[in-house]
């Protein structure tokens, strides 16, 4: 038997209990959390803080991007949920990579996946410092350590701690939202604050939909894509969640519904209380609506739910880096230290790896916070293009097999595909092309060249070294 087909085996009798499998983990994550993990993944600083510089270059065409970007990402999660439902398992991306495009595909989409996370909390424990910084007059990088050594426990202990933290971040930014909906709502039904000129004809009235035409609006999806990275995470929890297949499936079909309100829902209300141009890059367009509509404390309110959302992130990068390490090693890809469990059923060995290759990031900030994580998190954006472009192949893989009767069908698949599997990634190709245009996404393409080079290199030197113990 195959370590594909192994796993299969224990994916259909195990998973479904909720008790446990092959993986050796503990299912700690109730359906409760998973819907909450589910909901963060989709709202982070790209929303509250990064937002503003989009509206600034986009105007109100920016509602139309991230609901572009949101029916792709739907796309992703819906072959990515009827592969979790074929086979749902820890560090799913890696698994499915390996089992329908090989060891190779495997091996770079695992370790890809693995520097996406550990380059993104690299980038928020240092925007976790200047945000305690609002209160405190506390050097950056002290701060960035104190909330990577908090969050590297959390998740040391169980994967229930995790998801309890990551459940109470999530429901603080789930609240912000809704309650600055709600209250942009009232200024512009009833009337109170003290915005100036709110009205829904904001949305069109100064300069049009696209104001500053219609490239502009093209080179912000690669700014409203990266806003979504996260929402994946569910497929990571798979080996860990009770009752995977129904509580992943519930997690994804809301998907729409979570997009449609905290991103264009929040993007409608917030152009609508003031006109697009009130806005700019740097600037959270939260404070600004909160401060016009006359909210007291409204700074201190949103840098409290930024930092929150900058805790989250890490948190969710600690825990995902940690599983996506022991898949790895269990393959045979990485030190096999790395496969170990602690009594807690906890990949700690991974964990501690991750985390102590996202202390450079505190070193970083030291020496020069700005210049330096421009290239870290260079490896984020591509990295994740390519995390997901490879979802969507590896679905493409595995309807082939169900059509030549390999494999069975899952019951639960992608309306229409494989033709919405091949647009999701032409929408992809397209964001890549995108970034030539830009001096940021030229430099995100060429730390992907230097990094594919790298972890192909580490592949041919494993090869050798597997061939070399072979022989002896």
């Amino acid at each position: 038997m195959t370590a594909a087909d192994r796993h299969v085996s224990d994916a259909g009798t195990l998973d479904q209990t909720g008790a446990g499998d092959s993986e050796g983990y503990s299912r700690g994550l109730s359906p409760r959390t998973i819907q909450m993990i589910a909901i963060g993944g989709a709202i982070g600083t790209g929303l509250f803080y990064g937002a503003g510089g989009a509206i600034e270059q986009a105007g109100p065409a920016l509602i139309l991007a991230y609901l572009a970007a949101g029916l792709a990402i739907f796309v992703i999660m819906r072959a990515l949920g009827e592969l979790l439902t074929y086979r749902p398992v820890s560090g799913s991306f890696a698994e499915y990579a390996h089992e329908f495009l090989g060891r190779y595909a495997g091996f770079v989409t695992g370790w890809s996946y693995w520097a996406v996370w550990v380059a993104t909390c690299m980038a928020e424990i240092t925007v976790a410092g200047k945000y305690v910084q609002y209160w405190f007059d506390i050097e950056p990088w002290i701060t960035a350590l104190v909330v990577l050594a908090l969050m590297f426990a959390a998740n040391l202990i169980s994967v229930r701690l995790f998801g309890e933290g990551e459940f109470w971040f999530s429901a603080i930014k789930v609240t912000a939202i809704i309650g600055m909906i709600l209250l942009g709502i009232g200024v512009l039904t009833i009337g109170f604050g003290h915005a100036a000129n709110p009205t829904v004809t904001n949305l069109w009235a100064d300069g049009g939909v696209f104001p500053n035409g219609f490239g502009q609006s093209l080179l912000v999806l690669q700014i409203v894509l990266f806003a979504y990275v996260g929402v994946e995470l569910v497929g990571v929890t798979a080996g860990e969640a009770r009752e995977p297949r129904k509580t992943l499936r519930k997690a994804i079909n809301t998907l729409p519904f979570r997009i449609g309100l905290f991103y264009v829902g929040a993007l409608v209300v917030i152009m609508s209380v003031s006109s697009w141009r009130n806005f700019h890059a740097g600037k959270s367009p939260f404070v600004e609506v909160f401060q016009q509509i006359g909210i007291p404390g409204a700074a201190g309110i949103i840098n409290f739910v930024l930092l929150t959302a900058a805790l989250s992130s890490c948190n969710s990068g600690i825990y995902s880096t940690g599983r996506m390490l022991r898949t790895l090693s269990l393959h045979g890809e990485a030190p096999s230290a790395l496969n170990k469990l602690s009594s807690r059923h906890v990949p700690y060995v991974g964990i501690s790896a991750s985390a102590a290759a996202m202390v450079i990031g505190v070193i970083v900030n030291i020496i020069s916070p700005d210049k330096a994580f421009a290239y870290i998190t260079s490896v984020s954006t591509i990295g994740i293009i390519f995390v997901w472009g490879i979802i969507l192949v590896c679905h493409l893989a595995y309807r082939a097999k169900v059509a030549r009767g390999e494999l069975p069908a899952a019951d639960y698949r992608l309306p229409a595909a494989p033709y919405t599997t091949i647009a999701a990634l032409a929408f992809l190709a397209l964001v890549v092309v995108l970034l030539f245009w830009t001096e940021s996404g030229r430099t995100a393409i060429l730390v992907g060249v230097v990094w594919a080079a790298l972890v192909t290199a580490g592949y041919l030197a494993l090869t050798r070294l597997g061939k070399e113990s072979a022989t002896k």
